[in-house]
Order: structure tokens, then C-alpha cells, then sequence
């Protein structure tokens, strides 16, 4: 048993839980009920901390960080493995091919049989001087000058026709082009000659000759304002040597099978994995590569291909490419932690997915997941849930079983399991229709297609069956509003306090009701702590060692000085205001700029935030509640609304709260667009349209459109009569 005693971290209420090692574990619970404090804030965290630990300073200052969890005593624990939804991100260089190792097999089955042969495997590493592309540096992509957005056609150069810095009216280069050209006479006016020798004449230099000269020929040391420059007029191109290919010549000559290295890093990972098959010689390398590829479709990634960059890839997709690589491991006893392994699957794939998961547990392996799907928890040897609602009345252990007991059980999961949501059978009616023309991007056949205006559609398919390939020819083609999973703020500072701007008005309502300045409820002003300049914390720089912040003694972490937290509103001091939850505030800070900025997050299901509670402590599901509750504050006008699986992160129970922010937007004459694989959104949804049939290449059709209750003979609608 892994024994937890006594755990408080973030809102556990002094947990005592013995959870079954060697086991498949599920966490379920309200979004906010405290499953990822128990989970990776308190098990996880101890067990990176303490393996951390037997490290020397040095060594541990290169390592990842762990806050040691509030928690009175805990054991049993293995080394964690963490694999959570973040996406792999990365730079230019990483690959699906180099995050997977599978691109250093590759090249090493290259530097062995191909012909003709070139070298030592790193002639077919793009990061090697040895094997990457001269003109492109190993990328793949070269940045050009974008010169189509350097003029404005409908000015002449006498009113700013170019709309480069540094070319206005009086400056020395615009000087220089006056004495050769019409300064009056608009540039749509010009002769192709005209405008071609003013962009890339060498007397005087061209105006692209100069941009090129000045941005792009120099050094790596670019000011924010170049930088922003560059982003405005330039875009990136398919390298003109390479094509793409990241290589030198010489090792884009070299074939295996008839394949150069660059054709099969273009290829679908199960096409590549058929082919190395036919490789006779060097039989543990072909072996070797072959796992990883095997791995990777067996989770259902077959649809990628080695070339495709990480920082395209999806939370759920990052989290199974992540998961690839400890398949293969020989470790046992080891404690994997899984963050909704189901994200970004369709109820056709998630088979896969558990799979893995019992894999895992079968090698002598302990694995605890987060999880709301059901068919996770059906396969799960326990069902830990924590609750029985969001923030502060959460953090209870509510029920611990199997899971026909939980389905027995009368806790907010099982009755979320046991109600029924069924299929929208009155559709709203559209105001009318926009069309995605002609879409070829990624996978997409060609496609042209009708979305309804006013209603909600929902986009439906596998994974890589073109989905998202779709919703961004939408975004391209047509203004629209995208409603991701992305951070709403790298700044520990952003809380819902200031994401909402009622900073200020809390702090005239303390001045108001104290008969004292406004300023003084400022932690950056007058009355912030002066020893720790209103943080609440005092920050050391311990050198080669891990830096230590402690709470300020003088403050206790309250941030203010003892005067400014005597002054009360309703009981509460400024400091305690950062304790409140969303829903608490908006009953006990009686002011209406307050509240009203507050209840547009309270109805998208976050009134369990505490208003101090940094954002970037947010799911990536709450994060989107978060963008959606800001549309629903904002916008007027009627708007397309583009949402990439809003149901990550949510209970089944809280589903029907987004289901009601959602039906409030198409009530405001928005038009909603969803990508969901959450088949009770799937279900409401006033139209739907599924695309594949397959993943990759095999996909990129639309498989049907029309009401859900008409949908037959697809993965979609096989997935809707099962369950």
C-alpha cells in the first residue's frame, strides 16, 4: 500500500488513504474536488522529492523541481513517472522522430546498409553539422521575406505606400526613392516594372534588398522591436535546397529499400513500421525501431509521421508520445501517473488507451490515473473518489471501491453515471449557413462544406481523422473566436482578481467603507509589507543549490502591514479577500462592479476559484471556462466560436453546466463550433459532422452531416448506440 496520512495540500482535508500498489487506481470527482492535489500534488510530488533528494546539490539543481506536499506522513512510494497533458512543445528541431528515439534508429539503420553508404549515423542527424541542410540549418523551413505585405497598393509613396519602418515620408531612403519615382500617383497605378524595381531594384537598393540587409542578415541579438518586425514581414518557406528534408545532399541521396530517410519520415508510422519489416540485416537495430513504431500505433498514433514537429501536436497526443517511451522499459515497480489519458481520443480508441494502462500494472508496475471517462474506470482494479464537491467542500475522501460498487454508490459520480442525456431530437433551426471551401490542409480531401449559423455544431471523427484540420480552415477562411486549452497566463501574478479587473474596484470598496485611501489595499503601494515589498515571500539565492522562499516573518505571507489589515469589510481584512472563493465574493463583496464581473465565471462552473489562486495553476479545461466565461462578458455582436474539446478536465457532472454556457452563447446569436469526442456533447449538438473514416491519410472525408439522431454506419455512430 502507498499510505497517505493526514494530507491537506491545497483544499485535502487531512486525507487518511491507503491506495493498492500494483494496481490499476482511477481518481474521480467534481472538477476542484482535490483528485490532482491527491494525486500529483501529494504522491507524486513526495515521490519525485524524496528520489530527487539522493542526488548531489549540483545534480539536483539540474533536475526537475518538486514542492514537498502538506502532509503529515506518507509511504510506500516508488520513482513517479508523471505523464500529464502539457504538450511537448519544444523548438524547431524536435520531432515526433527525435522525442520518440525512433529518429536515432532510423538514421542508425541508415548509416549501416544504405546505399550508396555516407557516413557515421550522425550524417542523418539535422542537428549535426555533419548531416544538416547548409541553406536551412537543419529546419526544414527558411524565413523569407514576406513582400506581398511591405506596400500598401493604395497609397502613393508621398502618403506611406510603404509601410516598412524606417521608408516614411522625409526619411533618407524615402528621399531617395522620390527622385526616381512618382511620389503622387498611387502604387496600383505603377507598371509591374515600376513596383518590381522599387521592391528589389539595386539603385537605389530595393526596398526588400534593404529589409532582408538590415533584419535578416545580422545577428543572433535581435531587439523586441526587430522582433516584432520580422513576425510582421516575413513568413516561413519550404527550404528551396532541401524541401523539407532537414538533410545535406549527400545523406538525402542515400536509400533503404528504395526509400531515401526523408521519404520515410514522411510516411504514416504504420506504413513506416510495415516497411522496416522487410530490413534483413542488422536485425537489433530493425528490432529496435520497429518497437517504437509498433508502440506508437498500438496507442494510436499511426496516423503521425517522424518528421511531424512536437509543437504541432495535441495535449492528448503529447501525453501518448510521452507514454511511448516507457513501453519499452525494463523497470518495474515503478509508479506511473497518468492525467486524462483519454484526451483527444475517440470512444472507438480508448480500448488502446486501457490497454496500456493494464500493461503497465501487468510488468509489476503501480499506476494511478485522473480520470472522468467511464470506460477507464470500468477496467480500473480500484476507484478512489474525492469530493463530494469543488474547492473548499471538496478534498474528502467520498468513496473508495470497485467499480460496480461506485455504480452502487450514492456519491455525485455514480449518479452522474446512472442519468441519462439523450439524443437532441429538436435541433435549432440555423440563421443561415457559412462555407470552408476547398480545404486541402494536412489530411483533408479537398473538401468543401456547410456549417449552420446560430446552432451548434459539433465535429466529430478518430483521432488525425481531420477534425482540427477543419475547424482551422474555418478559422482561416472565416473571423472566428478560438476557445483553446492554452495557459490563460504565465504570470504567477494573473489571478482571478486581476483577470477579471476588480482589483481596483475591491480596493475603493475597503477605502469606502474604512473612510482611508484606496491606495493603501495595494500590495505593489502604501500599505504592502516592507520587508517583502507586498509578495508575501522572501526569496534567497542559495547558488548551486535550489533557491528557498520562505514566508515573510514580518507579514506571515499577508503582504500588507498590520494597519491595512485592520480595516474590514463584511469581517475580512484585504489579505482574507484573496482566500474567497469566486462563489463566496459574489455574496460578500457587495458591490456591483465586483460581482458582476465574478458571475460570468461562477456560471461556467468556476465559483470554487479562490480569488488569489494563481492561473497558472489552471487546467488546461479550466482554462478554456475561463476564456469562455470572458466571450460571454464581452461579446455583442453575433460571432463564430471555435472550442477544441471543452470537456477536457470536466466531471460528467460538470458537463451539463458547459452544455448550458454553450446553449447561452447560440442563445446570444452565436455560432458554436466544438471538436468533441465527449459523446454527451455529441448528442445535444444541433448538427453534426463526422469526418474519416481512418486516422492519417485514411481520413479527411466527410463521413456524414446532418442531425445526430440520423447519423448510421460510422465509428461516431456505433460509439452513440453502444453506451
Amino acid at each position: 500500500m502507498i499510505q497517505i496520512r493526514g494530507a491537506r495540500t491545497n483544499n485535502l482535508k487531512g486525507i487518511d488513504l491507503d491506495v493498492p500498489r500494483g494496481q490499476v487506481v482511477v481518481f474521480v470527482g467534481l472538477s476542484g474536488s482535490g483528485k490532482s492535489s491527491l494525486v500529483f500534488d501529494t504522491i507524486a510530488a513526495e515521490a519525485g522529492y524524496q528520489l530527487t533528494e539522493t542526488f548531489p546539490p549540483f545534480t539536483r539543481n539540474r533536475l526537475p523541481k518538486w514542492t514537498r506536499p502538506d502532509v503529515g506522513a506518507i509511504g510506500g512510494l516508488s520513482p513517479v513517472v508523471v505523464i500529464d497533458q502539457r504538450r511537448i512543445g519544444g523548438n524547431a528541431r524536435s520531432t515526433v522522430g527525435t522525442i520518440t528515439d525512433a529518429w536515432t534508429y532510423l538514421r542508425l539503420l541508415f548509416s549501416r546498409v544504405s546505399t550508396p553508404l555516407v557516413g557515421e549515423s550522425n550524417h542523418f542527424s539535422f542537428n549535426d553539422p555533419a548531416g544538416m541542410c547548409p541553406t536551412c540549418s537543419g529546419l526544414g523551413e527558411v524565413v523569407a521575406s514576406a513582400v506581398d505585405r511591405f506596400l500598401d497598393m493604395d497609397k502613393s509613396l508621398k502618403d506611406g505606400a510603404i509601410v516598412l519602418p524606417g521608408f516614411g515620408n522625409g526619411g533618407y531612403w524615402h528621399s531617395l526613392y522620390a527622385d526616381i519615382f512618382d511620389v503622387e500617383k498611387p502604387l496600383r497605378d505603377w507598371t509591374k516594372e515600376q513596383r518590381d524595381r522599387l521592391l528589389h531594384g539595386t539603385e537605389p537598393e530595393g526596398v526588400a534588398l534593404r529589409f532582408e540587409r538590415i533584419y535578416l542578415h545580422t545577428s543572433d541579438n535581435l531587439s523586441d522591436r526587430k522582433k516584432d518586425v520580422i513576425a510582421r514581414f516575413t513568413r516561413s518557406e519550404v527550404c528551396p535546397e532541401c524541401h523539407g528534408d532537414r538533410l545535406n545532399e549527400a545523406s538525402r541521396t542515400a536509400k533503404v529499400l528504395g526509400y531515401t530517410i526523408g521519404e520515410m519520415a514522411r510516411m504514416e508510422i504504420s506504413e513506416l513500421a510495415s516497411l522496416i519489416a522487410r530490413v534483413t540485416e542488422v536485425a537489433p537495430v530493425v528490432a529496435a525501431l520497429k518497437d517504437r513504431l509498433d508502440a506508437m500505433v498500438t496507442i494510436g498514433l499511426g496516423y503521425l509521421h517522424l518528421g511531424r514537429a512536437t509543437t504541432s501536436l495535441s495535449g492528448g497526443e503529447s501525453q501518448r508520445i510521452k507514454t511511448v517511451k516507457h513501453l519499452g522499459s525494463s523497470l518495474i515497480e515503478m509508479l506511473y501517473v497518468f492525467d486524462e489519458p483519454t484526451v483527444g481520443l475517440h470512444p472507438h480508441d480508448i480500448a488502446s488507451m486501457t490497454t496500456l494502462l493494464e500493461q503497465l500494472r501487468d510488468k509489476g508496475n503501480s499506476v494511478l490515473v485522473v480520470e472522468h471517462d467511464p470506460a477507464v474506470m470500468a477496467i480500473a482494479d480500484q476507484i478512489i473518489e474525492i469530493g463530494p464537491r469543488a474547492g473548499d467542500q471538496g478534498g474528502q475522501l467520498v468513496f473508495q471501491g470497485t467499480f460496480a460498487e461506485l455504480q452502487r454508490a450514492r456519491t455525485p459520480t455514480s449518479a452522474a453515471l446512472s442519468k441519462s442525456r439523450p439524443t437532441n431530437e429538436k435541433p435549432r433551426e440555423p440563421r443561415g449557413t457559412i462555407t470552408v471551401a476547398d480545404a486541402t490542409r494536412n489530411n483533408l480531401k479537398n473538401i468543401t462544406v456547410d456549417i449552420p449559423t446560430g446552432v451548434m455544431t459539433v465535429l466529430t471523427g478518430v483521432a488525425g481523422s481531420g477534425k482540427s484540420s477543419l475547424a482551422s480552415e474555418l478559422v482561416t477562411q472565416h473571423d472566428a473566436v478560438v476557445i483553446d486549452q492554452k495557459a490563460v497566463s504565465t504570470n504567477r501574478r494573473s489571478t482571478p482578481i486581476t483577470y477579471t479587473g476588480i482589483a481596483t474596484a475591491i480596493r475603493k470598496l475597503f477605502a469606502r467603507q474604512n473612510n482611508v485611501p484606496a491606495s493603501l489595499f495595494s500590495a505593489n503601494s502604501s500599505g504592502a509589507c516592507p520587508d517583502c515589498d507586498g509578495l508575501g515571500v522572501i526569496y534567497t539565492d542559495l547558488a548551486f543549490m535550489d533557491g528557498q522562499e520562505t514566508v515573510c516573518q514580518t507579514c506571515g505571507g499577508r503582504r500588507f502591514t498590520v494597519e491595512v489589515l485592520r480595516h474590514r469589510v463584511d469581517g475580512l481584512s484585504i489579505a482574507d479577500v484573496d482566500d474567497l472563493t469566486i462563489a463566496d465574493a459574489i455574496h460578500r463583496l457587495s458591490d456591483p462592479a465586483i460581482t458582476k464581473a465574478l458571475r460570468h465565471l461562477d456560471n461556467v462552473g468556476l465559483g470554487y476559484l479562490r480569488l488569489g489562486q494563481p492561473l497558472t495553476t489552471l487546467s488546461g479545461g479550466e482554462a478554456q471556462r475561463v476564456k469562455i466565461a470572458r466571450e460571454l462578458r464581452d461579446t455583442v455582436a453575433p460571432t463564430l466560436y471555435v472550442l477544441d474539446e471543452p470537456t477536457t478536465g470536466l466531471h460528467l457532472r460538470d458537463i451539463d453546466t458547459l452544455l448550458s454556457v454553450l446553449d447561452g452563447l447560440v442563445a446570444h446569436s452565436h455560432t458554436v463550433v466544438v471538436i468533441e469526442h465527449n459523446l454527451d456533447v455529441i448528442r445535444r449538438a444541433d448538427w453534426l459532422i463526422d469526418l474519416g473514416p481512418g486516422p492519417g491519410k485514411h481520413g479527411g472525408q466527410i463521413l456524414y452531416q446532418g442531425h445526430v439522431a440520423d447519423i448510421a454506419d460510422t465509428a461516431t455512430a456505433k460509439a452513440l448506440t453502444s453506451t
